[in-house]
């Protein structure tokens, strides 16, 4: 098949970056279009982003010569594409406006933004977890007066660490989850040359991270009621974020108590058997084994292990008996991977697998 028409929205910035450089060599799309703000707009792109490339694979030749958009031609740009990834850089209202302004030029919207995160009929989908929520996009079009544009968009990175692994827990019935994480620079968009103050430091905030990290997983196990998607009841989770001196990669130390304690054994086969629609359909981006387990005591380890399957596979260690919960354990992603940027591009892939993405 001929390959989609891909536009990236925030093109220049670190997660712009990043679907830039895994979409190089992508057997379905094909990046026809950059588009930033209006003081990027009329450059190349290797001129607007200039010494700000912060991948460590050089910038695609294909994209280097293509002449950046102002993002906010919406109209324009609709008009070259087939679809977008979002990865805007503005207020919530500005980013909502803008995503759903080109959803209404029937053009599909896969977000990695926050803004359209709780909209309730927008779906927040981690692939091979909840890809029945996005039945609400039938309701959303209704809502939008589209045919074929809509918003989608994914969690926030810092969940990936933990959510896959109690979903695969889910006939334990998990009620009491606490977990702390250690976060890296690159999820506020920076390097160590850009925040040199994150060296030999750590910082206890993230703003506005906490609330994500315990309701997001409660969203994404929720379900489909009269076209919007109700979150879930439970199980209780409460966190810290904490920001650490890593370029990429989250852990999470993670502790959980069961309705019905399984075995470690039970634990370990759940982890090792899971997989969802992506691993059935054998999507371009899909990792084939989702979480993998370490036995090692040191692992896993964000420099060694961040890029396991690509950087879309979860990491679990050191899973044990807990003297106040049931079991603790430490989880890893690549959080502008698995966490951002791929995570979309996974996400679109299964809506062009399942007809909602198609050629104009």
């Amino acid at each position: 098949m001929a390959k989609l028409r891909v536009g990236i929205l925030g093109a220049t910035g670190m997660v712009g970056q990043r679907f830039i450089s895994l979409l190089e060599n992508h057997p379905w799309y094909e990046v026809v279009l950059v588009a930033a703000s209006p003081r990027s707009a009329g450059k190349s792109y290797e001129e607007a982003v200039g010494e700000r490339w912060k991948m460590d694979t050089p910038m695609p030749e294909a994209v280097k010569k293509l002449v950046v958009k102002n993002v906010n031609e919406v109209e324009a740009i609709a008009a070259e594409v087939d679809f977008v990834f979002s990865a805007v850089d503005m207020s919530k209202d500005e980013i909502k406006a803008i995503e759903e302004a080109y959803a209404k030029t029937e053009t599909p919207v896969v977000s990695n933004n926050s803004a359209h995160r709780w909209t309730p009929d927008v779906p927040m989908v981690v692939p091979e977890i909840n890809p029945d929520h996005m039945k609400v996009i039938d309701f959303q079009k209704k809502r939008l007066g589209t045919k074929r544009g809509f918003v989608a968009v994914k969690p926030n990175c810092s969940i990936q660490s933990y959510a896959p692994v109690l979903t695969a827990w889910a006939e334990f019935e998990p009620y009491e989850v606490v977990a702390t994480t250690y976060q890296a620079i690159s999820g506020a968009g920076k390097t160590f040359k850009d925040w040199p103050e994150m060296i030999d430091n750590i910082i206890p905030y993230i703003g506005g991270e906490e609330e994500k990290s315990e309701q997001e997983p409660l969203r994404i196990w929720g379900k489909v009621e009269n076209g919007v998607i109700v979150k879930a009841e439970g199980p209780v989770i409460t966190t810290q974020c904490i920001r650490v001196p890593v370029s990429n990669g989250h852990t999470a130390a993670v502790f959980v108590s069961f309705d019905k304690k399984p075995s470690k054994e039970e634990i370990l086969k759940c982890w090792a058997e899971f997989k969802g629609v992506p691993q059935e359909l054998d999507l371009p981006s899909a990792p084939k084994q989702f979480i993998h387990y370490f036995e090692e005591d040191n692992r896993p380890q964000a420099a060694l292990d961040r890029d396991t399957e690509n950087g879309m596979a979860v990491c679990a260690g050191r899973l044990r008996e807990d003297s106040v919960y049931d079991y603790k354990f430490v989880g890893l992603s690549h959080n502008t991977l698995r966490g951002a940027a791929g995570g979309a591009v996974l996400s679109a892939e299964l809506l062009t697998a399942k007809g909602y993405i198609k050629a104009k």
